[in-house]
């Protein structure tokens, strides 16, 4: 297996309060299957606001040479998770500095938003 070119830093919808995981998890398997059509190699990084994301997205940064980081909606566009998302976009500066940043608006079409760097 070739190393990944693409780290996907989202919500684990398992662990968010509130949520009904079921319908997010099946958007992201979707989302795993489109990278797997294009041949892209991804990993994925879910976390929990409440569990030391900012460690477990440093960590998952680290372990590989990203040509792409995808950043989910629900760290981006959660009014209370913008201190996070502004963490995150400052983590990839810091542990990943040439990779690409983008932003998709589903689990689904993770894919497509790593794919408009990708093909640069």
């Amino acid at each position: 297996m070739t190393e990944a070119q693409v780290l996907v830093v989202g919500l684990d919808p398992a662990k968010i309060e509130g949520w009904d995981p079921e319908p997010v998890q099946a958007a992201l398997a979707r989302g795993r299957a489109r990278f797997e059509d294009h041949g892209v190699e991804a990993d994925w990084c879910l976390v929990a606001p409440g569990e030391n994301p900012e460690k477990v997205i440093a960590d998952a940064l680290t372990r590989g040479d990203y040509a792409c980081v995808v950043i989910g909606g629900g760290i981006r566009t959660h009014e209370p998770l913008l201190e996070l998302f502004e963490k995150v976009v400052n983590l990839v500066r810091r542990h990943a500095p040439d990779a690409a940043i983008a932003f998709n608006s589903s689990p689904e079409d993770c894919a497509d938003a790593a794919l408009r760097w990708l093909r640069r």
